[in-house]
C-alpha cells in the first residue's frame, strides 16, 4: 500500500496542522479502501481561491474547497489528485455554522478527498442531505476520534 500525502500552506496560515491533515486524508483513503494515491492538499489564500472557481469551474468568487481528481484508466492505477482549501473561508464558515475552524478545515479536508475519489453532491441547501454528505460526517467523527487517541 502506497498512500503519499502532500500537504503545503502556500504561506497561508492555516490553525490545523500538516501532520493532522495528513491524517485525515488517510483516515478517508483507508476507510474507502484505497490503497495507492497521491494527493496533495494545498492552503490558499481567498482570492487564490477566488482565481481558481473562476477558472476551473466557472463561479464567482471564493469558495472553501476546490478539488481535482485525474480519472484513472482502471482500479489498480493510483488515485492522484489535488485539493485547495480557503482557510479564511473555512473561519467564516466555521462561525456560521457554530463549530471550531480545525473542525471546520478537518471537514473540507474529508469533502475534498471525496471529491478527489469521484463522489459528487447537488449544489444548493441540498448538498447536507445528500448521500456525499452523510458520508463526509460519518469520516469526519471517524477522523477526529482517531485524533483523541
Amino acid at each position: 500500500m502506497t498512500l503519499v500525502i502532500d500537504v503545503d500552506s502556500e504561506g497561508v496560515r492555516a490553525p490545523i496542522g500538516r501532520a493532522r491533515v495528513t491524517a485525515i486524508v488517510r483516515t478517508v483513503l483507508e476507510a474507502e479502501r484505497i490503497k495507492n494515491a497521491l494527493i496533495s492538499v494545498a492552503f490558499v489564500s481567498r482570492s487564490a481561491i477566488a482565481a481558481l472557481n473562476r477558472k476551473h469551474l466557472g463561479r464567482k468568487g471564493p469558495t472553501d474547497v476546490i478539488a481535482f481528481g485525474l480519472a484513472r484508466a482502471d482500479a489498480r492505477m493510483p488515485v492522484i489528485g489535488d485539493i485547495y482549501i480557503a482557510p479564511e473561508v473555512a473561519r467564516d464558515q466555521a462561525a456560521e455554522h457554530g463549530v471550531g475552524v480545525r473542525e471546520e478545515l478537518a471537514r473540507l479536508a474529508v469533502h475534498g478527498t471525496l471529491h478527489v475519489l469521484g463522489h459528487d453532491h447537488p449544489e444548493g441547501g441540498d448538498r447536507t442531505g445528500s448521500e456525499m454528505w452523510a458520508r463526509q460526517e460519518k469520516l469526519l467523527a471517524k477522523a477526529m476520534a482517531a485524533a483523541t487517541r
